[in-house]
């Protein structure tokens, strides 16, 4: 008789975790610093109880955002790219056109975004970021 050993996968559940809430102050700080450190508390990896496949019940506040120092070149050369699914339909907008349309809270909203893993639990993550001025 052979005995077969089953591979037994424990699933976590998040069950007693209380909910975790995180402030960054982005006063004097750079966007790409303030942003990478709101995007590593939105994935859990700042907790005890970080699993890579759950969304932590975890709340991000960036407070001081129009506070924040932008350099003057990178406001001027630093792009962004969109595609409106129309032929010929490329439209680029520069980060000060970006500030002023739409207001620091969706530049730094942005840039998390793009930190952020693509998968089903991006959505979930975003809605627990919340940017004040």
């Amino acid at each position: 008789m052979s005995t077969i050993a089953k591979k037994v996968s424990k699933s976590r559940t998040l069950q007693g975790v209380e909910k975790l809430t995180y402030t960054v102050d982005a006063s004097g700080r750079t966007l790409g610093r303030v942003a990478s450190e709101a995007a590593s508390a939105l994935l859990g990896k700042k907790s005890v109880h970080y699993v890579q496949n759950m969304v932590l019940p975890v709340e991000v506040t960036i407070v001081n955002a129009d506070k924040m120092t932008l350099p003057e070149k990178r406001v001027a050369k630093k792009e962004y790219t969109r595609y409106t699914g129309h032929p010929g339909g490329l439209r680029t907008q520069t980060l000060a056109e970006f500030k002023t349309k739409k207001g620091i809270e969706e530049v730094i909203r942005h840039t998390v975004d793009g930190m952020i893993p693509r998968n089903k639990l991006r959505k979930d993550r975003m809605k627990r970021l919340i940017i004040k001025n």
